[in-house]
Order: structure tokens, then sequence, then C-alpha cells
């Protein structure tokens, strides 16, 4: 059956019943609502949105803890499903610490979809920001004018569709780093040619003084999602240091946690101070490869592995930044550590021969120390460096390249805690022997001081004194030492020139060449011939020792004597750690009667590098006084040989001269 439609007549009579059926009330609030809807919408088209710059600058700078200026118009288009703002003349002054403006920004565009804000997600399909000009400022105490309170995690953007900045200047000056960097920043996103849709964020300038430019690349920000990893590459260029990385992050764009491996390669580690705040030490020319992980304030390189001048280096660190300071933890290794690597992290430089790493700079510091014949370098301790961050390191090298040494390991424990250095143990492992102890490097205070306190034990002569005759070691025997020395400077050279302290060599036992004993006093009636005769007799090292007080720099000879089966020999003398110079003076004493002799002084004077062994011509001495020489050589004994070696002085036949000093009437109390 057709349906009949009602005819206009109907309808009008219909729609009265059913508004007289409305009480009067409701017929007016519903008039009401229709007419304030009506004028929302009509101010809202012609609304003049330059009316709330006062009140939205207001806010922000309530929230930011410093001026904020909208100088320019405020235009909103909200009649989308993606409004959009635009802010012209943006300002942002200094806190109140600082004089200036923090930020000028010509043009600040935003976009925002509105249906992932409803879900409690923020995507932005445009974000414009034309010519920037941005001061950042950090003093010497931390404090930061791009800190707003926000924690130390890392910055939470949202995610970006098209990201523009155009022409932006970027100044920064850190007086806690002692770094600065003026230059430009800007993004560029091809839409065509070879890399087309490659989203690029590029950098360049002058870092302290140095070129730098960087240029961070990524896929194509149009499909980007808060729920999916946005991969990147990173190039950074800063002076001779170059970082490469390649990754991705969480989730995009949360700075605080992404995930990337990592190669950096430069002239010294210590250079890395002005991009990551922390104090590494000198080194040579480096190439480290590892897998980088941030998790907030917590940056994690592990399976780091790459070579370190001619060493090769591996293992794990990590640095929390949540505390005051940076809190450095790394486990280390090496499999085979070449040891003039080393000199590098006091100061000095590797080897100059060919095929050694070492950098210009290092190559420069290197001919100068040989031109003017010294050892200790002169380098400045960067103290401020070493107070701005802590840390706790363990390093482990199994074998060490070291052609004029025995060394075989090294084990080293350090810890950094308020400005403080200690090395807790540090312990060197040669092919026989081990040299062992503590170092600790104060620099909480105006002067730095350095102390050390290391023992030698269980070593050989033969190993330290590699001269051969015949095909055989010119001596052999046990051999210990320490040195406890304590010196003040902000250099290696300063705190050795300043050094006090004790420095004791002993030999309690062993054998000499004979040819070599009688030399010792230049008995020409014997050494000559049984050199010449290429004798293989030996002789008898009965005990030895050098037992030196250091003042101000200058070690100062408190006794050297060498007792040996046929010569007794006596030394003294100075060992300058100021200027870096011998002066020592030795004669023997024959315990035989021989036919015909000429004891003559020998002399060891001139520079560590290169000393000049001489002989004393103009007197001969007279033998005698054996007596008196023992008793000066074991009266010390008793105060020495606990200092080097506890138990030394009852089992080394050291012990058997003092009994016999004894005897002879020696003034000598026994060690207990």
């Amino acid at each position: 059956m057709p349906v009949r439609l009602p005819d206009l007549p109907e309808l009008l009579r219909r729609g009265a019943a059913a508004r007289d059926a409305i009480p009067p009330r409701a017929r007016v609030g519903l008039a009401a609502l229709s007419t304030l809807v009506l004028a929302t919408i009509i101010l809202l088209l012609v609304f003049d949105w330059n009316w709330l710059r006062g009140p939205l600058a207001g806010a922000a700078s309530a929230r930011l803890g410093r001026p904020v200026a909208i100088e320019g118009n405020l235009n909103v288009h909200p009649w989308s499903l993606r409004p959009r703002a635009e802010i012209h003349g943006l300002r942002i002054g200094q806190p109140s610490w600082a004089e200036g403006d923090m930020a000028r920004v010509e043009r600040l565009a935003v976009q925002v979809e509105l249906p992932p804000l409803l879900l409690g997600r923020v995507v932005m399909p445009y974000v414009e920001i034309r010519r920037p000009d941005v001061s950042l400022l950090r003093l010497a105490d931390g404090r930061a004018n791009w800190s707003f309170g926000s924690g130390k995690g890392g910055a939470k953007l949202p995610a970006i569709r098209r990201f523009i900045i155009d022409e932006g200047r970027l100044k920064l000056d850190d007086r806690r780093r002692k770094s600065t960097f003026e230059g430009t920043v800007y993004t560029d996103e091809r839409t065509v040619g070879p890399r087309r849709g490659v989203f690029a964020l590029r950098g360049e300038g002058r870092l302290n003084g140095e070129v730098f430019r960087a240029e961070v690349t990524g896929a194509p920000l149009l499909n980007v999602s808060p729920s999916r990893p946005y991969p990147f590459d990173a190039d950074v260029r800063a002076g001779a240091t170059r970082i490469l990385a390649k990754g991705s992050i969480t989730r995009p764009f949360d700075l605080g946690r992404f995930d990337t491996s990592l190669t950096i390669t430069g002239a010294d580690l210590n250079d890395l101070y002005g991009l990551t705040g922390l104090a590494l030490p000198n080194t040579p020319p480096y190439r480290v490869s590892g897998q980088l992980r941030r998790e907030r304030t917590r940056w994690i390189f592990g399976k780091a592995n790459g070579r370190i001048g001619d060493s090769d280096i591996a293992g794990d660190l990590s640095v929390e930044t949540r505390g005051e300071r940076p809190y450095l933890e790394a486990d280390l290794r090496s499999r085979r550590l070449d040891f003039d690597d080393l000199a590098s992290i006091f100061g000095g430089a590797p080897s100059r021969a060919r095929g050694e790493a070492a950098s210009a700079d290092q190559q420069a510091v290197g001919a100068r120390l040989a031109a003017e014949r010294r050892i200790f370098p002169d380098a400045t301790l960067q103290v401020d460096r070493i107070r701005a961050m802590d840390a706790k390191v363990k390093y482990r090298a199994e074998a060490v390249n070291a052609p004029r040494l025995p060394l075989r390991r090294v084990a080293l424990d350090l810890a950094l805690k308020d400005g403080v250095l200690t090395g807790d143990p540090v312990s060197v492992s040669f092919s026989r022997g081990t040299l062992a102890g503590t170092a600790r490097l104060d620099a909480s205070g105006a002067r730095p001081r350095t102390d050390v306190d290391l023992r030698l034990t269980g070593a050989r002569l033969e190993d330290w004194i590699t001269t051969r005759f015949a095909g055989e070691p010119v001596i052999e025997g046990q051999m210990a030492a320490r040195a406890k020395l304590t010196g003040y400077g902000n250099s290696v050279r300063a705190a050795a020139g300043s050094a006090t302290g004790s420095l004791t060599v002993v030999a309690p036992s062993g054998e000499l060449r004979q040819a070599f004993a009688e030399l010792l006093g230049v008995n020409i009636s014997k050494g000559l011939i049984l050199l010449l005769s290429e004798s293989p007799k030996r002789s008898k090292v009965r005990c030895a020792v050098a037992d030196f007080r250091v003042k101000d720099g200058v070690a100062r000879a408190n006794r050297i004597v060498v007792d040996t089966d046929v010569v007794l020999v006596k030394g003294e003398g100075t060992v300058n750690l100021r200027t870096e110079r011998l002066d020592l003076r030795f004669e023997g004493e024959s315990k035989k009667p021989r036919l015909l002799r000429l004891f003559v002084p020998i002399t060891v004077n001139g520079p560590f590098t290169r000393p000049g062994v001489d002989l004393e011509t103009g007197n001969a001495l007279a033998q005698g006084g054996i007596g008196v020489a023992l008793a000066a050589l074991v009266n010390p004994l008793v105060a020495i040989l606990p200092f080097v070696e506890p138990g030394l002085a009852k089992d080394a036949n050291c012990a058997a001269l003092i009994a016999e000093g004894k005897r002879k009437g020696a003034p000598v109390k026994t060690a207990r």
C-alpha cells in the first residue's frame, strides 16, 4: 500500500503544535543557547587574536621563569581538524642572573592534529621556526639559561611530520666547560633528487675556535608515528674529532631514549670534553666503536673496542648525569698495551719513531722534551675538569710491549671523588717481580698534591741491568725497592720538582762478574786482566743498598754501598728531579792485597736522558778502612730493609752482613 506524505499545510500545523507543547521557559532557553552559539561562531570569525598576546606571554613568563614577549601578530586558524597558530616576533629573555635575550624568533608556526590529541597523543603535522637567534649561557657554578626545571632526562618532543628551521643562529658560552660555539642551524627535507624524502638537521660554525660541522639525517618525517622507532644517522666533526652514529629514537621524539652504534675517532680523547663534559685522559690518536644507549639520565657505551695509539682497548662504560656531577664507571682491558702510549696521560708524548701513533701536538711535545733532554712533561693539569666529575675505573692489560723494560701486565683501579683521584691498587707485573702500591692526586685545593707509595718486590737485577759479557749477564740477583714521595703542583714536572720523601733500592744477594767487581774501584791490576782474559769468574754480591732522602725535588744519597767478596764500593751525590740531572760519585776499596793497584773514583754526571761516566784521575785512594766502611754500611740497614720489604732483613744476605758488622764492633741494633 503506498505511503501518503503529509502536505505542506499539515507540516506547518504539526510544527506549531510541537512548539506550543514546549514550555515557555524552555523556549526562551533554547533561543538563548542558539544565540550564544551563533555569537560565538561570529566572534571567532572576527576575533582579533592579538588581544591574547599579553595574557599568553604572561603565562609563558611565569612558567619559564623569565620574561617572554610577543612583539608581532598572533594568528590562529581554529576551524580545522588540524588547527594552526603563528607567533611573529617572539622574544624570550634571560633569567634574572643574566642580561639580554636568550632567544628571538622572527616567526613560529605550529599545527596540531586533533584526533590523536583526543587519545592522549600529540602529533604535529607542521612546525616552522624562522630566523631563530639563540644565546645559550652556563656559568661556572652550573646555572644554565636552558634549564627550565624539567630535569636531565632529555627533551620530550612530540611526533613532528614536517620540521623547518630556517636561518637559525646559535651562540654558546659554557663557562663551566670553558667551551664556546657560534654558528648556524637549519633543516632540509628534499622532495626531489637522489636523497628524496631524507630529512636533515645541520649545524656548522666554530667550537672552541675550531671548525665544527654536524649533520643528523633520517627517514621522511611525513610517516612518523609515536609508536614506531625513528631511524637516524649522525655525522659530527669538531676539529680533529669525528663521531659517526647509526641508530634510532625509540619513541619519536623522546630524546631521552635512543640506541645507536657509534664510532669515535680523533687525535686525543681529552678533546671530547667540550662535547661530553667528561674529563677523559690525554691519549695518542684513537678510534673506538661501540653501542651507545641512552636511558634518561644514564648513558651506556657497551661492547666498546678499538685502538688508542698502538694499544687495543675494549670494555664497557656508563655515565650517570642525574647528580651534581657526571659519574663515570668503566671496566676496560687491553690484550696488548704499548707502554709508550701511557706517556700522553701525563702530558708527555709517545715514541716518535716511524710507525708509532702520535698526533702533531704530541710529536711537537716529544721533540721539545728531546731537545731539552727532559723526561718530565710540564703540561698543566686541568684541575677544573677533574673537579667536574666523579669516576670509578678498572683497567687491565694482559700483555705490555716495552722493549727496554721487562713489563708483562698492568692493573689499575682508579676512583675519582670530589676532585681526589686515587689509584689503589696500582700494580705493574714484570717478567720477575711486581711494582705495586697506591697513588693519590688531590686536586680539590688551590695547589694539587700528589702522593705515591710504591714497592718493587721479587725482582731480579739482570732484568734491569741488561749488560752482558761473553753471553752472560754482568750481574744477577734479587732486587727490592720502595719509593714514598709527596709532591705539589699542577704538572708532573712541578710535582717532581717539589717532591719530598724517600727512595731506597736493595739487592740482598747476587753475583757479579769479578772483572766488573774489580773495576768498580778501577783496579787496573786485576779488573783489566780479567776482562782481557774473558774470565768467567764471578764474585758474590753480599748486599747492595742505595738509600736517598728526597727534599724539594733533590734526592740526596743517604747511603750508597755495594759489598762484594773482593771490593767494597761507597757512593755519594744527588739526583735532582727539578733539573733532571745526576751528580753521583763512587769509590771502591779492595778487600784483598794487590801487587799493583790504583783505585780511581767514578763519577756519573749529566741529564737523566744521557748521563756521562768519567774517572777522577787526579787522586789515588789509599787502601784501608774496611772495618769503618763496613760499620757505615750496616748501621742504616736495620731501618732501611723493613722500609723496602717486610721480612727482607731476616731472610736476605744483608742480615748476615749485619751480624758480621756486629762481630766487628759496628754499632747497630737488630730489627725485630
